[in-house]
This record gives structure tokens, sequence and C-alpha cells, in this order.
């Protein structure tokens, strides 16, 4: 049967698109007039069936899918030292050899600079994840941009931990993750204008646009940390909505916007929630809460009387 046959994409009865495939039968039926438009389709999934987990793990003959966070994608070869194939324990010289080979074979792995420079990058930014925590599809994600500024050159001359952080910021803002520089920089070994600097090189030079913050994503977790009800958030996010409409949250910083907002739904909601809590908690001065608060209310036309 040729590729062409099994792609077919309508019924050659009633021209509908609605093609239902039986699995078992290995056909492919209109679901409208039921003409058996294909048969004998092959299966190209595994012949073997799993229940659960470990069952699949250990009938599974493939390998573990390519990751990008590790500097060889995680096809390399390991050399065990302390047992065989067949998990019999080797011989004192054997193990000795064996100890010998696998020293040469990682240093032949990192011999280029290329692989040496993404071995320390990917274990920087192993280091970034954890610390933040990231989720691994973040990380893959980070992972890529890095690779795709080392193609560039773009590390040449520059801090390579820099780049790394900047390639997990630009991650975390392609995914509309709530994540600010700062706290980029307190974990990273870099400073925040070096981040921000290798951030905008990395935009700029791979001609990526980045989607604006949005407020309500740091209004969930301000309001995750400092423990505030569903009523004060579901308010604050109200606020912003109507901010947001009004055209009054163009050139805020969002993470102000939110404590102001949280601050604002608070009030009206009779709850006590002061500006320095709510400060500590969105790492912001209580100035910039005060005057995110007078904007909403003049804003919105908003009383706490």
């Amino acid at each position: 049967m040729t590729e062409q046959a099994v792609t077919q994409a309508t019924c050659s009865e009633c021209e509908s698109t609605n093609l239902v495939r039986d699995v078992i039968n290995g056909e492919s039926v209109c679901g409208d007039c039921g003409l058996v438009v294909q048969e004998n389709l092959l299966d190209r999934g595994a012949e073997w069936k799993a229940f659960t987990a470990q069952e699949e793990q250990s009938r599974a003959r493939a390998g573990a899918p390519t990751k990008y966070s590790h500097y060889d994608k995680g096809l390399s070869t390991v050399i065990r030292v302390d047992r065989d194939a067949f998990g019999r324990p080797l011989s004192a010289k054997t193990r000795h050899q064996m100890w010998r080979l696998r020293r040469w074979h990682i240093r032949s792995r990192v011999h280029a600079s290329q692989s040496r420079n993404l071995s320390q990058a990917m274990n920087e930014l192993q280091l970034l994840s954890d610390k933040l925590n990231i989720a691994p599809s973040i990380q893959e994600m980070a992972a890529v941009i890095y690779r795709k500024a080392l193609n560039k050159d773009l590390v040449r001359g520059r801090n390579i931990a820099a780049l790394v952080a900047g390639s997990l910021y630009v991650a975390c803002r392609s995914a509309k993750i709530p994540r600010t520089l700062k706290e980029f920089a307190e974990v990273s070994l870099r400073d925040q204008k070096e981040i921000a600097r290798a951030y905008r090189l990395i935009v700029y030079t791979l001609k990526m646009r980045m989607p604006i913050d949005n407020p309500i994503d740091y209004v969930t977790k301000i309001a995750e940390k400092a423990k505030i009800s569903c009523d004060v958030e579901g308010r604050a996010i109200g606020i912003i909505r109507d901010a947001r409409r009004k055209h009054g949250t163009i050139g805020k910083d969002p993470t102000g916007l939110a404590a102001a907002a949280l601050y604002i739904a608070s009030r009206i909601k009779k709850q006590k929630i002061t500006q320095s809590r709510l400060a500590e908690v969105a790492d912001i001065t209580e100035v910039t809460i005060r005057n995110r608060t007078k904007d909403l209310m003049k804003n919105l036309n908003l009383s706490f009387n």
C-alpha cells in the first residue's frame, strides 16, 4: 500500500472527511456512510502491551528521548566500570582498564571548545532551574535557545552564566511564567544588569518576539505567598482586567500593579493586609505600591469609603 493511499482523508463515496480509524481490524471507515475507505492499515505502535509504568519501562527497547538540556543530548555512551553485560563483577585488572577507558572517553567527548562550553552551560542551566523550580519543559526550551545563541557565536567574549540566565529568562517569558530578573540575579552568579543585557542580546539576535507580561499572573503568585483569600484574589484580578480595558496598565511594572490590585481588593473586602507585607512578598518598595494604588484608583474611579 502506498503512502498516498494511507494518507487519504476523504471518502470516495460521499466525499466526507469524517473517517474513523479501526485499530483492531486495521481499517479506516467513513463515519457518515459506513464505507470502508482503507483496509490492512499498518499499526506503527509497539507490538507489546503494558498496563503499568514499570512494565512499559521494562519492555521498551528504545532509549530515552533526546534532551537538549544535556550537552550531548543524552545520546553518548556510558562505560560501566564495576560489572559486565551479564551483571557479573569485573576483576581488579579489568576494572582498572575500564576506569582508564572511561576517563579518556570523557576527555574525548569534551575535547572541542563547543562541547566544553555546552557542558559548562548545561550544568549552570540545571542549577538555575533547580533553584527557581523551573519545569523540565521550560528548561529544554532554554537549552534550545542557548544552543541557537552558541551557533550565532554570541558566547564569544561573553560570560556563559549570564547567557544561560538570559536564555532561561527568555524561555520563561515565552511560556508566560511570572519570573522577574531580580529572582534570576539572586540565584545566578551574575548581576541583574548583565543578565538583562544578555536577554536583550538574545532576543535581538534571534529575532524573537516576547509577549507582554500579564499582571494577573503575578496576582496569583503574590496571593499564594502572602496567603491571601480567594475572594480578595478574584477581586484583584477583576481590578486588573478593568484597568487593562481602560489602558491603565501600559508602561507599568506588572509586579507593582498586581500588589496594588491586591491591596485595593483587600480594602474593598474589609480584610487587613498591609502594604509592607505585600511589598515584602512581591520584593518591591512600599512607595511603588502606593503610587500604583493611586493610579488604579484614579483610573477606575474607586474609593475605600
